[in-house]
């Protein structure tokens, strides 16, 4: 690729439109629960098959042109999408934590044809879209579509007919935006290329893990694995790594609806005997953390796999502690720029390497860079790069942030981390999030878990607040757990009593209210460090 060789799996799909072609073949099991509907594999591939019938029969779209979609996890945002990538079509996943001016940003930036959105945020958007100047037709999920909207059942026409519009390998599949903790996002292209190597990349991953722990996959009891899908689909997390691995694998997808609760989500294992749960590292800590924990048969859940966001440790050992079987657990690490997973840990491995990223996936090769670009030694602090097949080609619209993020075929992720002597990487911090406090480096995350140890602390992040003299000093924001009491004097005694003098807060804020965070459960440091500007002193404003 690019005049470089590359690894990548010999017998690969050669699209994501073929990944739908050989579920097709799964006939009548299961493909996704969404409350009491039920929708097989075969009808899934029909109900694709018909979108992109409509789309490109009734309304002119084709290869190239963008379809957003704007909504709540459902079936017909997975649907709508692949009708339209199967005709070589391009998917915009719309952040559905986005305000107005961020959809109008989105939707503009794609220049997207169509938009998918349901009634629960058609209010925040309907002004933008009906403004949007390339947006032309807009396919409305719910009751009573608005004027200028059309039914999304217009869409959902089963059609045997595979499509046959030509899709190369390296054509950009969905452009998702990036979590903006450092900026206005950028749309990230991924390709059919990078997804599907990825998704391989997970299941070998799998696969080498079971066998090296002497255990078999979950699976129900017709073979089918039972998966809870929880994470956001405009997130890579959710589409990429979840969705479609589901969907190589033939699982069964049980879709949590609308907005995530911990309850809903004990309630959903139980009924449906879900074995396995990909989540966001805050969902999982919200589940074994509820009071009700120990009110539901959750025996059936075999496998929990974390990503998106730094994972505590105290939050492994609490799962293990409080569920009332033994799941396989895996922690995952990678970025849009990766199609999603790039490194995993899992089983065994994990257990004794508790805050391990893990090893990459086997198409991907990995090197720890300092300052000056060149590898580092094992055990020695550098910049996170990665090259292979699932790197992005860039950004949408954004060539010279494309050239600076991707050189000669290496994606610099501008985390910072290291390798052990077996090749396991610990990632542990994003550059930017670094506090230099007086010359000494202060990595954020470092102290997070040291926190998260507290058992009367719920969830805390670490920023820098300026400083004239030391350049920055650190702060906790601290949300306690409901009924505590605690001090500022005992969360800095907490640390010191486990961590260096210069990495104990110096300014502790406590918060009501859960941290901000975007969809894929980073915190948002941005905002964070905005309020903690009042800390500083007046020289520092």
């Amino acid at each position: 690729m690019g005049g470089r060789p590359q690894k990548n799996f010999k017998n690969r799909q050669p699209s994501l439109r073929d990944l739908v072609r050989t579920a097709a073949a799964r006939g009548d099991a299961d493909c996704m629960v969404y409350g009491e509907r039920r929708i097989s594999y075969g009808e899934f591939a029909r109900l694709c098959w018909g979108a992109a019938r409509t789309l490109r029969d009734e309304h002119g779209f084709g290869g190239g042109d963008r379809l957003a979609v704007l909504s709540y996890n459902c079936p017909e945002w997975i649907v709508a999408l692949f009708g339209a990538t199967s005709l070589g079509g391009i998917g915009v996943g719309l952040n559905g934590w986005w305000a107005a001016e961020e959809l109008d940003y989105g939707l503009r930036d794609s220049g997207a044809r169509a938009l998918v959105v349901d009634e629960r945020l058609w209010p925040r958007v309907e002004q933008v879209a009906r403004e949007a100047p390339d947006l032309e037709r807009i396919f409305y999920i719910g009751e009573s579509p608005p004027p200028g909207t059309l039914p999304i059942a217009e869409l959902l026409q089963p059609c045997d007919t595979v499509p046959d519009e030509p899709i190369a390998e390296d054509d950009p599949w969905v452009i998702l935006y990036t979590s903006g903790t450092t900026g206005r996002s950028k749309g990230c292209i991924t390709t059919h290329r990078g997804t599907i190597a990825q998704v391989l990349g997970i299941l070998f991953a799998r696969v080498c893990t079971a066998a090296a722990d002497g255990e078999a996959a979950p699976a129900g009891d017709a073979g089918q694995t039972v998966s809870l899908l929880s994470s956001p689909l405009f997130h890579v997390g959710g589409l990429h790594s979840n969705v479609c691995a589901l969907l190589t694998a033939g699982a069964r997808m049980v879709f949590l609806e609308g907005r995530f609760d911990p309850e809903k989500v004990m309630a959903l294992v139980e009924r449906e005997r879900v074995q396995s749960w990909g989540a966001i590292p805050t969902m999982l800590h919200r589940v074994v953390h509820h009071p009700k924990v120990g009110d539901y048969d959750l025996s059936s859940l075999k496998a929990i796999s974390f990503g998106g966001a730094p994972t505590a440790p105290e939050t492994i050992e609490k799962a293990q502690e409080v569920l009332p079987i033994e799941p396989s657990f895996a922690n995952a690490y990678g970025l849009t720029e990766t199609h999603g997973v790039a490194t995993t840990c899992s089983g065994r491995a994990l257990l004794e390497r508790k805050t391990s990223a893990g090893l990459p996936i086997p198409v991907l090769d990995l090197e720890l860079r300092d300052e000056q670009g060149r590898p580092v030694e094992p055990g020695r602090l550098g910049e996170v790069c990665f090259r292979g097949p699932t790197i992005t080609p860039g950004y949408w619209n954004r060539p010279e942030a494309s050239a600076e993020t991707v050189q000669d075929g290496w994606l610099l992720t501008g985390d910072l981390g290291y390798c052990d002597d077996d090749g396991f990487l610990y990632v542990v911090d994003r550059a930017k999030d670094m506090i230099l406090r007086g010359g000494e480096n202060v990595y954020c995350v470092e102290i997070e878990n040291c926190l998260a140890d507290h058992p009367e602390i719920d969830e805390a992040a670490i920023v820098g607040v300026p400083d004239a003299e030391l350049g920055e000093r650190v702060k906790a924001v601290v949300r306690r757990v409901s009924g505590s009491q605690l001090g500022e004097d005992a969360v800095r005694a907490h640390v010191a009593a486990h961590m260096a003098s210069f990495k104990v807060p110096e300014f502790v804020e406590f918060v009501a209210t859960p941290l901000p965070r975007n969809a894929s459960g980073k915190l948002l440091k941005t905002e964070l460090r905005g309020q903690a500007s009042r800390f500083a002193t007046p020289d520092d404003q």
